[in-house]
């Protein structure tokens, strides 16, 4: 057996550089997996924005600075993540609470992109109502308390114990979600304040639509206050953390306003678009059930790379297959299996009328989790319209300031 040597075990300690690199990479893909976890258990759709990585290093920082310094750095860094993944989890669990109540009361909520201060929820403007819209608000400002105050019980618990680490890190994640909770309070979109602004606006002039721009207007207004605010403390009283904080809370504010108002200004456009003007250039290959697998890989896939195909027969809509499908035959069947045998029958797919307007598919999209949709006229089906092309007419929009 070889010595003990102290000089060979040190050699084998990340340098403090790299574990500074593990903490902060952990603190930002936790998130990322805890996330589709929560999805998956509770049955909310939960998109993750960008700003969380930001997030997470600001309270790593806070945390690491404002803490007793007769702690080591490193054993700072690690509170601050457990913090950082504690508010995380608080404020998830805020949106899931609240898509259930929504749910609930009957309000699909298709999707909720989750920002540091909480979600902003995606919901068919046809599926809600003032008072439900007031009773969601109402709700995600009391379910902010009760989260701060189960979290300072926690604390008060653990102040007079020797967990002083536990506590620490309770403590930090309290005063957070506590100023979080206040946050909310006030009317700027889209924090609650800001919703029940938009609510009252949409009750006094019964359009949801120009509600939801004013209260984005008046959130992406505040957020610009924020942002000049952190820059005075930064130039001014070189106050550079309060400063950093400041600038990133209004940009986020900003970011989530605008999105909102894109949202909104997206679906009055596609209102007034029919689903047959989407199709162009979108016509898939329609096949016939007769086909064998290997013709329509040779004559089509290998040629067009074309991945969805339409099958009918005299237009009447038979079904539809894809690559996947096709994947899930062995290639020395491919020649001898019809593609009527592997397609997805028509009565277990959702189609679209060619009037039917845009605006409604993309949400029905989003709603059910689709990509592509066959639209039929008069019962024979004349194309498939796909998110993808949605997409990009909402990239072009945005690109031209429409």
């Amino acid at each position: 057996m070889a010595p003990f040597s102290w000089k060979e075990t040190i050699k084998t300690i990340p340098p403090l550089g790299a574990r500074l690199r593990l903490y902060f990479s952990s603190a930002i893909a936790l998130p990322l997996k805890l996330a589709p976890m929560l999805t998956r258990m509770l049955g909310v759709r939960l998109r993750l924005h960008p700003t969380w990585a930001i997030a997470f290093i600001l309270i790593i920082a806070m945390v690491v600075t404002q803490f007793p310094e007769v702690y080591p750095v490193w054993q700072r860094i690690i509170m601050g993540v457990a913090a950082s993944l504690l508010f995380f989890i608080a404020v998830s669990f805020r949106e899931v609470v609240l898509n259930f109540l929504a749910l609930n009361r009957g309000i699909p909520v298709q999707r909720v992109t989750l920002f540091a201060f909480g979600g902003l929820p995606q919901i068919p403007k046809g599926n809600t109502q003032p008072l439900l819209e007031l009773l969601m608000v109402t709700a995600g400002l009391l379910i902010n308390l009760v989260i701060a105050g189960i979290l300072y019980a926690v604390h008060s618990a653990l102040v007079n114990t020797a967990n002083v680490i536990i506590d620490g890190i309770i403590l930090w994640t309290t005063y957070l979600y506590f100023m979080l909770a206040l946050f909310h309070f006030i009317p700027v979109f889209p924090l609650d304040g800001g919703r029940l602004l938009r609510t009252l606006l949409w009750k006094l002039t019964g359009d949801y639509d120009r509600a939801t721009n004013i209260a984005s207007w008046s959130g992406q207004g505040f957020g610009l206050l924020l942002i000049a605010c952190g820059i005075l403390l930064l130039v001014l009283s070189r106050q550079w953390f309060n400063g950093l904080v400041l600038i990133f809370v209004g940009w986020v504010l900003y970011l989530a306003a605008v999105q909102s108002r894109r949202q909104t200004a997206l679906r009055e456009a596609l209102q007034h678009i029919a689903a047959r003007d989407m199709i162009s250039g979108e016509s898939p290959i329609i096949a016939t059930p007769q086909l064998t697998v290997g013709q329509l890989v040779r004559d089509c896939i290998l040629v067009t790379g074309q991945r969805y195909f339409v099958v009918a027969e005299e237009g009447k809509l038979l079904g539809v297959v894809t690559t996947r499908d096709i994947k899930r035959v062995p290639k020395k069947r491919w020649n001898s299996t019809k593609i009527a045998r592997i397609m997805t029958p028509a009565r277990q797919l959702k189609t679209a009328s060619a009037q039917q307007s845009a605006a409604s598919l993309l949400e029905l999209m989003d709603e059910l989790g689709i990509k592509r949709m066959p639209v039929l006229e008069k019962d024979k089906v004349i194309g498939v319209i796909s998110q993808d092309n949605l997409n990009r007419l909402k990239k072009t929009r945005v690109e031209l300031g429409m």
